[in-house]
């Protein structure tokens, strides 16, 4: 009996022997497609990646400019509507538009850096709105007329960007990129409110510094025409804030900081990028697009 036990204990050892070598036999194997194992005097191995060669395909070439705009516009609107019966007779409204242009210089193949300028304007207005809970709650119903709220910006920015651009096909049209963006800006709100029958009026001056990160995606429409989609995900951001009343008198100062990443609407923009190639980078361009 103890002859058959350590016999198949032995036949276990050498099939997990085996199985063992195997699997270190095809890891290996792995390792040797996707590793190159080099040997250092004195004994020591050095591992270095394969050149996958991704930055063979090329999306802009090196020393070429570029320059373009890029735009958002986005409103909000409701009036007379209805909201699941509860509040009814709403008038608010309100947009946002925010313009860019920038231009930039490729300084290696599918690598740019560049400055871009913007201009953003928000207005909004809220003027009633009624309130109808008697379904819920019995007896409460109240109106907002006579509140008149209204908001009034309008920004100014400079910023300057690094971006890089990954190419979706062999010949380059389309492509993804990234964007890291440092920008100041400065602007001028105007928040006016109805206090006892008498229009009143809070104006704010705001100092921003922020770091962003602008994801995208471009395509060629034209030979030297890109169209793109960038998004702001957010980023690191300051804010100094003083405050004002009517009369231009100073009331206060706030200052904060905050970090968020989030896709925000308002920094959804969409573009055109014009590449101005030198002679040396045209036939190029041309088979390319070929």
């Amino acid at each position: 009996m103890m002859k058959k036990i350590f016999i198949l204990l032995t036949a276990a050892l050498v099939i997990c022997g085996a199985q063992t070598a195997n699997a270190q036999s095809i890891l290996l194997g792995i390792q040797r497609d996707t590793t190159k194992v080099k040997r250092k005097p004195g004994g020591l191995i050095q591992v270095n990646r394969i050149d996958r060669e991704i930055d063979k395909s090329i999306f802009a070439y090196k020393n070429e400019w570029i320059c373009g705009i890029s735009a958002s516009y986005g409103t909000l609107s409701s009036a007379d509507a209805d909201i699941a019966l509860i509040i009814n007779n709403i008038n608010l409204g309100g947009s946002i538009v925010s313009v860019k242009p920038y231009f930039g210089y490729f300084y290696r193949n599918n690598l740019s850096i560049g400055a871009r300028f913007g201009y953003t304007h928000m207005v909004g207005h809220f003027d009633n709105a009624n309130v109808d809970l008697g379904n819920f709650i019995n007896g409460i119903e109240f109106s907002t007329d006579g509140i008149g709220l209204s908001y009034l910006s309008n920004a100014y920015s400079f910023s300057i960007f690094h971006r890089a651009y990954v190419p979706l096909d062999k010949r380059g049209r389309f492509g993804v990129f990234g964007e890291l963006e440092l920008e100041g800006s400065y602007g001028r709100s105007n928040f006016g409110f109805m206090y006892n029958n008498e229009w009143n009026n809070s104006i704010s001056d705001t100092y921003k510094v922020r770091f962003n990160f602008n994801p995208g995606v471009a395509a060629y429409i034209f030979p030297n025409v890109c169209a793109t989609v960038s998004f702001g995900l957010g980023g690191l951001q300051y804010n100094h804030i003083k405050q004002f009343d009517s009369n231009m008198q100073k009331t206060g100062t706030r200052n904060f900081s905050k970090l968020r990443y989030r896709l925000n609407i308002a920094e959804i923009n969409i573009g055109v990028t014009v590449h101005l190639w030198s002679k040396k980078n045209e036939q190029n361009l041309r088979q390319k697009h070929d």
